[in-house]
């Protein structure tokens, strides 16, 4: 792993009592450490994951909005002050690639592709994304472009539910292609939602609940057992889900 851990300095943290300090995750945070090549944090919506991951991104270099460590460019501050209180721990030798990728900013990383390309000085960017602007492509094929031309192996990827954009046979064959860099030296940290991408054989997953971090077992996450129990018992789930509601009077 090329980061081993990461902590928050709480002697350094001004208050716990505004965002996003007040959030449960972060009031009760000290450190998580990376045991395993492939790091899952899991969780509801809202109980901070997203928040987490986009701190440890920002600590370790990463540019706000997403994509490499040598993008800097601002669309719009909306990124929390949590990053200016992580200590980074890291293992030697450094990655020799990098990528924060974030499903809701995407699209601004892809401009700046594009605007950097038009401005000229080299080759274009746009060739370490299988030779075709971003913005040409769908919203799946453009994610599905960066993990399989962009990552390059020897890697620290931090990757914000790249699910979003990918259907199921996408998230299976992105499986596939995350094994191949691991095998080629990479880490990767995920926020996600996809019982699909959870299933990684051996990976560590994080889950947030009522603000601790505890590692579990996919088979005790809420998303693989509802997606579990649907599947198995869809129509006795969706009598339930969809019956009308009694009226009075």
């Amino acid at each position: 792993m090329y980061v081993s851990q990461i902590s928050l300095n709480r002697d350094q943290v001004p208050s716990f009592h505004s965002y996003p300090f007040d959030l449960e995750v972060v009031r009760s945070f000290t450190t998580l450490k990376f045991q395993q090549p492939v790091t899952f944090l899991v969780g509801e919506n809202g109980t901070g994951k997203s928040t987490l991951l986009e701190a440890m991104a920002i600590a370790m270099g990463f540019n706000p909005e997403g994509g490499s460590l040598n993008m800097r460019f601002q669309t719009e501050s909306s990124h929390s002050e949590l990053y200016q209180y992580m200590r980074v721990g890291r293992k030697a030798p450094y990655a020799k690639d990098g990528f924060f990728l974030r499903a809701e900013s995407y699209y601004n990383v892809a401009s700046y592709i594009d605007q950097l390309d038009r401005e000229g000085g080299g080759m274009p960017l746009r060739f370490s994304y299988g030779g075709k602007s971003l913005h040409e492509q769908s919203h799946g094929e453009a994610f599905w472009s960066t993990f399989l031309h962009r990552f390059r192996g020897n890697g620290l990827y931090l990757l914000d539910e790249p699910e979003a954009a990918l259907s199921p046979l996408r998230q299976m064959s992105f499986l596939t292609r995350m094994h191949q860099l691991v095998k080629d030296n990479s880490q990767f940290i995920i926020a996600t939602h996809s019982p699909i991408l959870m299933s990684y054989p051996d990976a560590d997953i994080i889950m947030l609940d009522r603000g601790e971090l505890r590692k579990v077992a996919l088979e005790e996450t809420d998303h693989f057992a509802i997606t579990h129990s649907f599947m198995t018992g869809r129509e006795r789930m969706l009598r339930e889900l969809l019956q009308d509601e009694e009226v009075d009077g």
